[in-house]
């Protein structure tokens, strides 16, 4: 069964009873993704204000991910058994001056963090250093969730041991009334391998019907329109990109994630069709990302409705 979509005229506000000391919702906080700064997310900030939630964007610049680097000297990087801290000590002072923003928003409340691409791996980290107390929500975009296979030809861990930090240490997902963990995959385009035959048998695709929301307990049916976009090579050098987040070339993803790769054993999870990747280089209507209009009033009502009541 799938999950229905809201309709185009709906949105949903929040109201005083969603928060016991204020009349809007919970404040969140938007984490960029790897290369992203803080102005990719302008737009997305004052789509969810326009829903009532009042939003804080993680102070990241372009420049800022050039302190990744610091992690070349690092042996474990060598090892593929890097560790976030000290490499990523930056980033996660960046979340908590967001977090510690947003909660004067809603003295004794809760917050949601909203987390794209890497940022949503990286909340994951922050609630483990940190401590989630104050977080009520963790929905994620496109995040890289799942470590790199390892022994595969022609892959290769870029996270260089992150992310298998991240599994081993972090706590496992879940979905309750105190804590929701809510992970969103886009379904834009399917890769293809590089060399050799693919089960791409249209030159590249992309999903049209962004009203087709789809969870770990709604299969998706097979009867999704598609539509050519692009040429065979388009699709080949996406498929190698997804080789290097999930170790298969041949699947479904954003264009930079894999489908199977932004789930979490335990979350909600849900597969939006026809989503792309990033703010860069999207299309509110030609290519949609995560944050689009249309986009965000499929995942809306998970930071407006309480799931309490």
């Amino acid at each position: 069964m799938a999950l229905a979509s809201p309709p185009l005229s709906f949105k949903p506000k929040c109201s005083s009873s969603s928060l016991s000391s204020s009349s809007t919702c919970r404040p969140a906080v938007i984490l960029p993704g790897l290369g992203n700064n803080t102005g990719d997310y302008q737009k997305l900030e004052l789509i969810l204000g326009d829903y009532g939630v009042p939003t804080v964007v993680a102070k990241v610049s372009r420049f800022d991910w050039l302190r990744n680097a610091a992690g070349l000297v690092d042996p474990n990087y060598w090892r593929g058994t890097l560790r976030p801290r000290p490499v990523l000590d930056w980033y996660l002072k960046r979340v908590h001056e967001a977090v510690s923003e947003a909660k004067e928003l809603t003295p004794g409340g809760t917050l949601s963090l909203i987390g794209h691409s890497a940022g949503g791996w990286l909340a994951r980290m922050y609630m483990e250093e940190f401590s989630f107390s104050d977080i009520s929500l963790l929905l994620t975009l496109g995040t890289p969730h799942q470590p790199t296979p390892k022994g595969l030809p022609g892959v290769i861990d870029q996270t260089r041991g992150l992310l298998d930090y991240v599994e081993q240490n972090c706590a496992k997902a879940v979905y309750t009334p105190e804590l929701r963990y809510v992970c969103i995959a886009g379904r834009y385009i399917q890769g293809a391998r590089f060399f050799g035959n693919s089960n791409v048998d249209i030159d590249s695709v992309v999903a049209t019907d962004n009203d087709q929301i789809v969870s770990d307990v709604a299969i998706m049916n097979n009867k999704t329109n598609s539509t050519p976009v692009a040429t065979t090579l388009r699709a080949r050098f996406v498929g190698q990109g997804y080789k290097q987040v999930c170790g298969k070339a041949e699947v479904w993803g954003d264009g930079v994630v894999p489908e199977a790769s932004a789930h979490l054993e335990g979350a909600l999870n849900i597969s939006l069709d026809g989503v792309y990747h990033s703010p860069v280089g999207s299309d509110d209507e030609l290519r949609p990302w995560y944050g689009s209009p249309g986009v965000v009033k499929q995942w809306i009502h998970h930071l407006t409705e309480d799931p309490k009541r």
